[in-house]
């Protein structure tokens, strides 16, 4: 389970979140981006002694500064069994397609005629006989004393 899949899962949701530098927030998630900044809304802030305590309408936490986050369980069982459906559902496609998902030809063509050209074919349009020594007449023919 990927953290980011976790907090999409999560919004609209309480949760805690704790800062390294010891303060913690109580609130509803709103939003998550790729960095794992956060956006929380009715939000019970405690300061890093415990003794402080603020209550904001809406609060914005650079993913940073993040140590952790706790959201309740009840979200982490309903991210496991979305990604179990998805799993299967990857699993009974492959099987009806007939493929198993395998890494076909190295190269492109089969011939080393794509851009690298394969053994030794030395960048674009380096197939068929262009190299180790091949090259033809006149070609660069990248063999040996060459």
């Amino acid at each position: 389970m990927l953290p980011l899949s976790l907090l999409n899962a999560a919004q609209n949701k309480p949760m805690l979140v704790e800062l390294k530098n010891g303060e913690t927030f109580n609130g509803h998630l709103v939003a998550c981006d790729n960095f794992m900044n956060l956006t929380l809304r009715e939000v019970y802030q405690t300061g890093a002694t415990g003794e402080q305590f603020w209550k904001m309408p809406e609060i914005y936490i650079r993913g940073s500064t993040i140590k952790y986050c706790r959201v309740a369980d009840t979200v982490l069982d309903s991210v496991r069994e979305s990604e179990e459906q998805a799993r299967k559902i990857r699993q009974q496609q492959a099987q009806s397609s007939g493929t198993s998902g395998g890494i076909g030809l190295g190269m492109r063509g089969g011939d080393g005629g794509g851009r690298g050209g394969g053994r030794g074919g030395g960048g674009r349009g380096g197939g068929r006989g262009a190299g180790r020594g091949g090259g033809g007449p006149g070609g660069r023919g990248r063999g040996r004393g060459q």
